[in-house]
């Protein structure tokens, strides 16, 4: 296994490779509402516009916040690397007890932390039956054929 790919298993047993996140969704998201917002010219138009719509008066906060949305998930090094959330409470336990992943833990099965997280579990369980470096082998391959954590939770 390559060390890029199991730097990329997230201490809670996500797989930070398949976060729609890390892929660049919501930066390409943003990018093309900007450039059909501009090639329609309604940042120019919004101020006329907003006589029609009064919403458009906060026109110029809504780029603002495009802005924003680019900067926090523009690129995520994944969890290991200092992404994600930095108050997580999982990871600054497995650091704390210096795990790779809650799977590590034989606390896992109990631990209060973990049940916030739903399916996060049943993902601790495979890489503990696997190992981490099988697990993240075979999430890499489902990323490379284009699985994202993000269309499970659209659907």
């Amino acid at each position: 296994m390559k060390e890029d790919t199991k730097k990329l298993v997230g201490y809670c047993g996500l797989y930070c490779g398949a976060c729609g996140i890390r892929q660049g969704r919501v930066k390409r998201g943003v990018e093309n509402l900007r450039r059909v917002i501009h090639a329609y010219g309604f940042n120019k138009i919004a101020p006329d516009l907003a006589k029609w719509e009064p919403s458009l008066t906060h026109y110029a906060k809504f780029e603002e916040v495009m802005d924003g949305l680019e900067k926090l998930f523009g690129g995520c090094p994944g969890c290991v690397d200092g992404g994600g959330n930095p108050g997580c409470v999982i990871r600054t336990c497995c650091k704390e007890k210096g795990s790779i992943t809650c799977a590590d833990c034989a606390e896992m099965e109990k631990c209060e932390k973990l049940k916030q997280y739903g399916q996060v579990s049943e993902r601790l369980r495979e890489i503990k039956t696997k190992g981490v470096d099988n697990w993240a082998d075979e999430m890499q391959k489902k990323v490379d054929a284009g699985f994202c954590y993000l269309d499970e939770r659209m659907k």
